[in-house]
């Protein structure tokens, strides 16, 4: 059974001091639904996606702060599984769907990371990270530099194929208003960045950001009184693996990403040839090439070619994270799965803007946890 994509939003990512955690929500749950060109009281259950409101917004019950907001009286839950909550927060909407428990289920990822200093934020964050990496002082860019060393040590890629990662990102940024660093950079820049864990530089690394991002999933029945080409979800797959690296079978690829791939292309009906866009979580540059190869898209070992022949840019034969990435569209951390899926919908509906990918028919979204803990894949088709 298909599940519609009727409504979408997202709201501006970066350091949004003026706004409150409430206020972002609100926003992203509006937009959506007015997109959707729906009325609140016909949706029956809301999902939000957040990780770390109670640490750094000082606020838990976040179910009851939109409802209040909104002025719903449907079934509000929160939604978490570290930087894959978004993500999670779509799957289980699309399965209330599929169940015919609803008929329109809201999801609503959202983050306020910026008002607290960076080192209580990367701590924070470390809370999605084993206890022994804990212990040992590592944090996630240190974890994420280990899978690089070992990647570089085995397949030969260099710190200059990382940063083609970032320039490329920055590239579709710079095509985005919503993005956090809509700007382009150079890869002299990124080399000359300072270096934060071998070999992992400063931009190689994805930001700390405010944002929130909201969809409105339907039933069949109702997406085709709502669109006249409607988007759906076709595919879905959400798998889990070992908190800590120590505990994998390959420091070189992410399980969970692998068997969730695999679920939501069954699901879909789908082959990879198919897809023509994909939002992948670039958290780190690296990430973003073990993510293409765990995928499927390419052999393992060959993920960083393609940054260097250019078909993973607009224009190129399979564009990858047209909106910036979290690299550059930014990493609230709540909201990137949502946002993944409002970049795809955009670009199936035709209203992706300067960055829009002729003809696309088929996007691919892909959100993780921690290194890798969790991880989701979510196939989206335009409908004839």
């Amino acid at each position: 059974m298909k599940v519609g994509i009727a409504g979408i939003y997202q709201t501006k990512f970066g350091e949004l001091w003026d706004r409150s955690l409430g206020d972002l929500m609100e926003e992203a749950a509006r937009g959506a639904i007015m997109d959707a060109g729906i009325k609140n009281k016909q949706i029956e259950s809301v999902l939000v996606a957040n990780m770390l409101s109670d640490q750094l917004a000082g606020q838990s019950h976040l179910g009851s702060l939109l409802a209040q907001r909104m002025g719903i009286q449907a079934p509000v839950t929160r939604v978490e599984a570290a930087c894959a909550s978004g993500g999670v927060a779509i799957a289980k909407a699309a399965m209330m769907i599929k169940a015919g428990l609803y008929k329109a289920v809201l999801v609503v990822g959202a983050e306020k990371m910026t008002d607290l200093n960076a080192s209580l934020v990367a701590s924070s964050l470390m809370a999605a990270a084993g206890e022994d990496e804990m212990e040992t002082g590592l944090n996630f860019v240190g974890l994420y530099a280990l899978m690089a060393q070992a990647y570089f040590k085995k397949f030969g890629a260099t710190e200059k194929d990382l940063a083609l990662v970032a320039v490329k990102n920055h590239y579709h940024a710079s095509l985005n208003g919503k993005a956090h660093f809509p700007y382009q950079i150079s890869v002299q820049q990124v080399l000359a960045s300072p270096k934060i864990a071998d070999p992992l530089k400063l931009l190689d690394c994805s930001p700390i950001s405010d944002g929130a991002a909201a969809a409105v999933l339907v039933s069949l029945k109702m997406i085709k009184k709502l669109a006249k080409k409607p988007i759906f979800i076709v595919g879905s797959g959400q798998a889990s693996d070992s908190l800590s690296l120590k505990e994998r079978e390959n420091l070189l690829s992410l399980k969970a990403t692998r068997l969730a791939a695999k679920q939501a292309f069954q699901t879909a009906g789908l082959d990879k040839k198919e897809i023509d866009l994909v939002e992948v979580h670039d958290c780190f540059t690296i990430a973003e090439i073990l993510a293409l190869e765990d995928l499927g898209f390419y052999q393992e070992g060959t993920g960083f070619v393609a940054q260097q022949n250019g078909e993973v840019k607009l224009g190129g034969k399979r564009p990858v994270n047209l909106s910036g990435g979290l690299k550059a569209c930014g990493h609230p951390v709540g909201a990137t799965g949502v946002k993944q899926i409002v970049e795809i919908v955009q670009q199936l509906r035709g209203q992706a803007g300067k960055k829009q990918v002729r003809g696309a028919r088929v996007g691919l979204a892909h959100n993780v946890g921690g290194t890798g803990g969790t991880a989701t894949v979510h196939i989206l088709k335009k409908g004839e």
